[in-house]
């Protein structure tokens, strides 16, 4: 049976696909796609059909870095079944939009499970292993909700739920916002953390939570110990998931940081999710990983660990490799 590609615009066809096959898959829902297009950065839809019925949708975003010219395709592709036949067409479909884009290869992150038969049909397609560490949330947490907060708390680490029950007995309280004036406080956090924790701050946060926050699916929680703004999250509501998409703090005693997270998945609770995902987590044998501390932080709320395949490349030009190169040396020079 032929296959074949063609460009998409049909925002609820597209939201019903995707929540049917790859709610989890954040990057290829269509609000994504709108954060992506209030960057000013290209970004295009198609959907894959078998004669008129649709079996995969993907969007894809051109980047043009330092490291050379891709074309990615975060958490996607989304597709009915990830046979041989679909990843062909799909590869066959991106190679000809990689030439004419000057791209050196493709980018792929799909949301699904890293076994060995997925690994095996990669490999069977000419795909490699990036070479660049976990993202993308590929390892992460998720916490489902939809038991009681006694049933939840007792499930937690039990320093972290002591943590919680103190946050209670303290000057510490939670505000909420989804005013996008209010995130030059949690900017201010954040520049903060990224200095003492060495990482380079995420572009796109403001247009992120414009977008969101314009259909009632995002929220900014601020937690203040004696008046003082100790902590900050950015919860996104995308699919069946509230996640913690983007955080800040200063080094506190005081547990601000739990009631923050409490916070967050009562919230969610409330609003009737089904997860509540932790977002990215390192490997629990990697103490010396960049993320370490902060996944210990997040794993005594209990839940349970998900990874999906590693992000795999696709070359379509020679100049794929010194990308390849200078990612390996980017990765060792930050840690990873």
């Amino acid at each position: 049976m032929k296959l074949h590609v063609e460009p998409f615009d049909d925002r609820g066809e597209w939201e019903r696909f995707w929540g049917m096959h790859a709610p989890g898959a954040l990057f290829q829902s269509w609000c994504w796609g709108e954060v992506v297009k209030k960057q000013s950065l290209p970004l295009v839809r198609f959907g894959l059909y078998e004669r008129s019925r649709l079996i995969g949708i993907y969007q894809v975003m051109v980047v043009r870095a330092r490291r050379g010219t891709y074309l990615h395709i975060r958490h996607g592709p989304v597709l009915e079944r990830h046979t041989v036949m679909n990843w062909k067409s799909v590869l066959s479909h991106l190679c000809r939009v990689a030439r004419l884009e000057g791209a050196w290869f493709l980018r792929f992150s799909p949301q699904i499970d890293d076994t060995p038969g997925n690994q095996k049909l990669f490999t069977a397609l000419g795909l490699r292993p990036s070479i660049t560490h976990e993202v993308d949330a590929e390892r992460c947490l998720l916490l489902p909700i939809g038991q009681t907060e006694d049933a939840l708390l007792a499930a937690m680490r039990k320093s972290t739920r002591y943590d919680i029950r103190r946050s209670e007995k303290m000057d510490i309280h939670v505000v909420h916002s989804t005013d996008p004036k209010d995130l030059e406080k949690f900017f201010e956090l954040y520049r903060k953390t990224s200095k003492r924790q060495h990482f380079v701050e995420h572009e796109g946060v403001a247009c992120e939570f414009e977008v969101y926050a314009k259909i009632g699916n995002v929220v900014l929680l601020m937690g203040y110990h004696e008046q003082t703004l100790m902590s900050a999250a950015i919860i996104l509501f995308s699919g069946n998931q509230a996640i913690y998409h983007h955080g800040a703090s200063i080094p506190s005693k005081a547990p601000v940081n739990y009631a923050v997270q409490w916070t967050a998945i009562r919230m969610a609770k409330e609003r009737g999710y089904t997860w509540y995902n932790f977002w990215g987590v390192s490997p629990q044998d990697n103490l010396s990983h960049p993320w370490a501390g902060h996944s210990l932080f997040k794993r005594g709320f209990g839940g349970m660990e998900t990874v999906k395949i590693h992000a795999q490349d696709y070359p379509v030009s020679r100049l794929y490799y010194f990308t390849r190169a200078f990612e390996w040396w980017q990765e060792r020079r930050r840690g990873y």
